[in-house]
């Protein structure tokens, strides 16, 4: 087994001006040196207020916003009271986009969340009312609570980004996001999300228990939902268009595609699960750039590979969430931790 080195780089080997980059790399279509700047002022004051929402995570609000700029969906499941609804909401607020909150609960039917046709007595004819997953951000609340039926409304909305009721298809605002929480699969009252529906999402990601500073600092601060009021919207929809742009612009040089292609192999390489899809390979592409872009740089590095690999594959894997009460409190390498730790960044 070969021990993978801890990838180190000084500041100026990641840090970017676009000027200071070939142009071989990027198309015309990229955004101009100061959108970029504006672009990443605007990130960086997004995570500095999320932060102080979501105590102690900063890894993991780093990836969740990661997430939305590279045009995905995010998957949050773990305990109930953790802060997963605060973290999409927060995401929310801050983003500047329409917003809607759905509430899964095990009677919810599809037209509850696609809408459906109403008969209009004074035209004599059925007219499509929208249901509230017309909006740019909305937020699956629960989502395993509801049954495999009502679920699967979901796969085309997040997959092509349009609703298809009565033979009629409607397009969906742009841009659309999907963040849903779940609760663990040990807890009663709810239904394991189908594996076609758990590739959809780009991202999953588990907060897991605070920190004892943390947690204090929740004791004796304010109530969370009342800190979500006095957060400012730093984003609008052309910002995070923007962003988007950006993002399919950030570099991948071919040693760091090589490496992202062993991790793959490796994942295919088992019997224990099933590798990766050549649509989980191209996630876990689009994942290191949003990471890279998010973190101010143009350019991915192998850093960016490992830092979004767990939240890309492992609900890919199969691997699913098991709370630390439920294994004693010991933790466990996850399997794309495994994998990690058994391919080596340089061939």
């Amino acid at each position: 087994m070969s021990q993978q080195p801890t990838m180190t780089h000084a500041a100026n080997d990641r840090s970017l001006s676009i000027s200071q980059k070939t142009a071989k790399p990027f198309s015309q279509s990229i955004p101009s040196t100061a959108n970029f700047q504006r672009n990443q002022q605007q990130i960086a004051q997004l995570l500095a207020q999320l932060n102080q929402i979501v105590l102690d995570k900063p890894q993991a609000v780093r990836l969740a916003l990661s997430c939305i700029l590279a045009g995905g969906h995010l998957l949050l499941q773990d305990l109930p009271g953790m802060g997963k609804t605060t973290l999409a909401q927060g995401l929310a607020q801050l983003l500047g986009l329409s917003f809607s909150r759905v509430q899964f609960t095990n009677d919810m039917l599809p037209a509850d969340i696609l809408g459906m046709s109403i008969y209009d007595q004074s035209k004599q004819q059925f007219e499509f009312r929208s249901g509230p997953i017309f909006t740019q951000l909305l937020l699956a609340d629960e989502i395993n609570r509801s049954s495999p039926k009502t679920q699967s409304a979901l796969l085309e909305a997040m997959e092509e980004r349009q609703v298809t009721q009565d033979g009629q298809t409607y397009p969906l605002p742009q841009p659309f996001f999907v963040i849903a929480t779940q609760n663990p699969l040990q807890q009663a009252g709810v239904y394991p999300l189908p594996e076609s529906q758990l590739d959809r999402f780009l991202l999953c990601l588990s907060l897991g228990y605070p920190s004892p500073t943390a947690e204090r600092e929740l004791l004796k601060g304010k109530d969370r939902r009342e800190l979500l009021k006095d957060l400012n919207t730093v984003l609008d929809t052309e910002a995070v268009l923007l962003a988007q742009q950006g993002v399919r612009q950030v570099y991948v040089a071919d040693t760091v595609l090589d490496y992202l292609q062993r991790l793959v192999a490796k994942t295919r390489a088992s019997q224990e699960y099933h590798g990766l899809s050549p649509r989980g390979v191209l996630s876990l592409q689009r994942a290191a750039q949003a990471h890279a872009y998010v973190s101010g740089y143009m350019e991915v590095t192998p850093e960016d590979i490992q830092a979004v690999f767990a939240a890309v594959t492992d609900h890919r894997l199969g691997q699913r969430f098991v709370p630390a009460h439920v294994t004693g409190g010991q933790a466990t390498k996850t399997i794309a931790q495994r994998i990690l730790a058994e391919v080596s960044v340089v061939a």
